[in-house]
């Protein structure tokens, strides 16, 4: 019994910051509050690298900062105690080391974990700065575009390594081809492999700086080569987001479609005036309205030809052995 108001404060504060489906009010202003933190240290950021405004206003954007720390903090703690109420039936320690270990964790802790650290090891400015912009990383628990990208990314991951593997061959093979052929035109920019691998890396990913050119003949072919295989390396992961976007909206679009299904078979919506509870679901799902409304339209359709087809095809009994007969009705 003494348990109890501990275990209803945990269940708070996972309704608040960990489950999704709590559309209440007071989740939408904390999350909105959230959102206004995390832009307004990014903001804070930037104006802090113009030495003018951040010798004027020093103790402001210091004080700021650390009362971003202290609410990211207790914001990590209470996540990290309250994960538990996810899985129950499974040991605390278990929830939270695979919490601990998941990739919004690792951004809530990258997000605070400079600032403990500075306490100890000194950290220049200049790079305690770009590490405070890593909180602009929580926006993606927040944004479902940021989500849906990041689970193509996840998904993908195999696809991605692939390329990242036949880029990484063509850097090395590329960097030792013009080494050969211009090493002794261009000592000193050509001197190694190692050192050729810049042009092969700027050309192959179609930058072209300029700062590093080969001008042998061969050597020009050559570049020719790695800079048109290189337009067809570039378009790989393009395409590789492309599809896995495609593939995640569909997905996205079949299980809204079962949710309205299964709410429509057991008569708990119609999806001609529950506007609200429609709406609910599209928010959960990630849709877009005109998605959503294609969807409904779709199945609005269905269920009139449904509809339709019951009211065609009745059954009516023989009066000889009793069997049921279908009859066609065309009113």
């Amino acid at each position: 019994m003494l348990n109890n108001p501990w275990l209803s404060l945990r269940k708070f504060f996972f309704d608040y910051l960990h489950d999704e489906k709590n559309e209440t009010r007071l989740s939408k202003i904390f999350n909105h509050l959230l959102i206004a933190l995390i832009i307004g240290n990014v903001i804070a950021v930037l104006l802090e690298s113009v030495n003018d405004i951040y010798k004027s206003y020093q103790l402001f954007f210091d004080v700021f900062e650390n009362i971003s720390i202290v609410i990211f903090t207790a914001e990590y703690i209470l996540r990290f105690w309250c994960v538990v109420e996810s899985k129950p039936e499974q040991s605390a320690w278990k929830t939270r080391w695979q919490w601990v270990s998941s990739p919004g964790a690792i951004i809530d802790l990258l997000a605070i974990l400079p600032a403990y650290i500075n306490f100890f090891v000194h950290i220049d400015l200049r790079f305690l700065r770009i590490l405070r912009l890593l909180r602009l990383l929580k926006l993606t628990r927040y944004f479902t575009s940021l989500q849906l990208l990041l689970r193509v990314i996840e998904r993908e991951k195999g696809s991605f390594q692939a390329v990242v593997f036949i880029l990484s061959i063509l850097i090395v093979m590329s960097a030792a081809g013009v080494y050969v052929v211009e090493n002794q035109a261009q000592p000193d920019v050509y001197s190694s492999i190692p050192a050729s691998m810049w042009w092969a890396v700027v050309t192959l990913t179609t930058v072209g700086y300029g700062d590093v050119t080969p001008i042998t003949p061969l050597g020009r072919a050559l570049g020719a080569v790695i800079t048109i295989l290189g337009l067809g390396l570039a378009a790989l992961p393009a395409g590789i987001l492309a599809s896995g976007i495609a593939n995640e909206l569909e997905a996205r679009k079949q299980e809204i479609a079962l949710k309205f299904q299964e709410l429509l078979q057991s008569q708990k919506i119609d999806l001609l005036t529950n506007h609200a509870q429609i709406e609910e679901i599209r928010k959960q799902v990630g849709l877009t309205p005109e998605q959503t409304h294609d969807i409904v339209l779709r199945l609005i359709g269905e269920q009139q030809e449904r509809a339709l087809a019951e009211k065609r095809y009745q059954y009516c009994y023989c009066p000889h052995c009793g069997n049921r007969l279908p009859q066609d009705r065309d009113d």
